[in-house]
């Protein structure tokens, strides 16, 4: 399998798929700077990330935009006062670096730009994330077809949950994308745990 690129962005078919712990096995495996660009609710993604992994703050970027309230960015936004612009990201000048969407592809930023729009705006090349369960096909050829539709280069897809072969062989299948890893859930959620998850799902890539 070939290596993952030193710098990507993070994205999934829904909330609460495994953008976060993907993000954390990854940061745990390799040198990586984690950075959330969006972050909508309290604790943060950067919080529960640097906790899981005891990684130091050196290796986390500050978030462009962050708002107390668990909404979509564009809502979380509104309330906070803010219109979320998209010339205002600029990624870290890391040489590695492990950027996490919020929500799904086409979650609203603003008036006008959804989450993929981001995505085509920083140019990175795009990892996947979907659940491995029933309805998970459906979700990720819709977000796999969006992301194509901006001309994103896609890595592959994440698979996350109790091991589904026959949905793992649907999505390769019918989207056309590698299934890059299936990943089941972690007996331990702190540095060992997930470099062990980065050996056994992604080692040799970084």
């Amino acid at each position: 399998m070939d290596e993952l690129p030193p710098r990507l962005f993070v994205t999934g078919t829904d909330t609460g798929v495994g953008k976060t712990l993907l993000s954390a096995i990854l940061m745990a495996g390799s040198a990586a700077t984690y950075w959330k660009p969006v972050q909508s609710g309290e604790p943060g993604d950067t919080d529960w990330v640097r906790q899981a992994t005891g990684l130091p703050g050196g290796r986390f970027a500050p978030e462009t935009y962050r708002f107390s309230h668990p909404l979509s960015p564009h809502a979380a936004a509104a309330l906070a006062g803010v219109e979320i612009e998209l010339e205002a990201f600029r990624p870290p000048p890391a040489p590695r670096l492990i950027a996490e969407g919020a929500g799904g592809v086409l979650v609203p930023l603003n008036g006008q730009d959804l989450m993929v729009d981001l995505m085509a705006h920083l140019a990175l090349p795009v990892l996947l994330v979907a659940r491995s369960g029933l309805g998970t096909i459906n979700h990720t050829l819709l977000s796999l077809e969006a992301l194509r539709r901006r001309q994103l280069e896609v890595l592959g897809v994440v698979v996350n949950g109790a091991l589904n072969p026959a949905n793992e062989e649907a999505i390769s299948r019918y989207g056309q994308v590698r299934v890059l890893a299936a990943v089941e859930p972690l007996p331990r959620l702190d540095l060992a745990g997930l470099r062990a998850a980065h050996e056994r799902y992604f080692g040799g890539r970084e």
